[in-house]
């Protein structure tokens, strides 16, 4: 993944945000969008598009463009800052591949362990009962 590619490739939106903060936020536009379009994307492999189409096809558009936005602060520079981090970080984790599960038994010890476990349980739940007058 060549980082410095992908983010000479996004696009970047300054819009009001929302909700509340008095004058100042209906003047000002703080909250940052970016845009990323995917299949057009010079600095990904047609491996790494396919694998981001797969893993992102929930967050992504009809037009295969991933779009983020990020209003946590009262500063432009600062929200542009962490929705880059954010975007990288996404695409970071899914292009990361998983290690295939090993399947495994159970060492013996461990099945006498559980079943050790069980009798003394069953035999607590036994003597909790009424006793029996013979």
């Amino acid at each position: 993944m060549n980082r410095e590619g992908i983010i000479q490739e996004l696009k970047f939106k300054a819009v009001r945000s929302s909700g509340a903060g008095g004058q100042h936020v209906n003047k000002v536009s703080s909250k940052v969008e970016l845009t990323f379009d995917l299949e057009n994307s010079m600095a990904l492999t047609d491996i790494e598009k396919n694998r981001l189409l797969r893993k992102l096809s929930t967050k992504l558009s009809k037009e295969n463009i991933l779009i983020m936005q990020c209003e946590e602060t009262r500063s432009q520079h600062k929200n542009k800052e962490l929705v880059i981090k954010k975007f990288l970080d996404t695409l970071e984790a899914s292009l990361t591949v998983p290690k295939r599960r090993r399947k495994t038994k159970p060492s013996r010890s461990a099945i006498e362990k559980r079943l050790k476990s069980k009798k003394k349980a069953a035999l607590k739940k036994l003597n909790r009962g009424k006793p029996r007058l013979e």
